[in-house]
């Protein structure tokens, strides 16, 4: 479910503390196959946001903040990490990167958010 949600144009920076001690810049199939490894190793207990989504986003970045409590399959040891998504609006670099739209967005241009970081805190 994460995958369509990885940039496809930048690499993605993921940071991940104890147990899963990860960091690093990937490529969107590299952060698909870190990913399957993370949820191969751990069972999810729950996965709630702890921050509320505007209903218009304005800004080129928004940071979408969760809780993740999860367990290790191996040794049953349990986890809870705070995890700092940060959604980039590639609509808007889009149009930045066209010599002929301006700043801001024409309304025929779609909103296109994809996750260019990652990073996650022990709770």
């Amino acid at each position: 479910m994460l995958y369509p949600l990885f940039s496809a144009t930048s690499h993605l920076s993921i940071s991940f503390p104890e147990p899963i001690s990860f960091s690093d810049q990937l490529s969107n199939q590299q952060a698909y196959f870190l990913f399957q490894k993370i949820f191969s190793t751990y069972t999810t207990f729950e996965f709630y946001s702890e921050s509320r989504l505007p209903l218009h986003l304005e800004k080129e970045i928004f940071i979408f903040k969760a809780r993740w409590s999860f367990r290790n399959k191996k040794n049953n040891n349990q986890y809870v990490l705070y995890i700092f998504f940060y959604l980039m609006n590639e609509s808007l670099q889009k149009s930045r990167d066209a010599p002929n739209y301006p700043r801001k967005k024409p309304e025929s241009i779609k909103e296109i958010w994809k996750i260019s970081e990652i990073r996650a805190e022990r709770f």
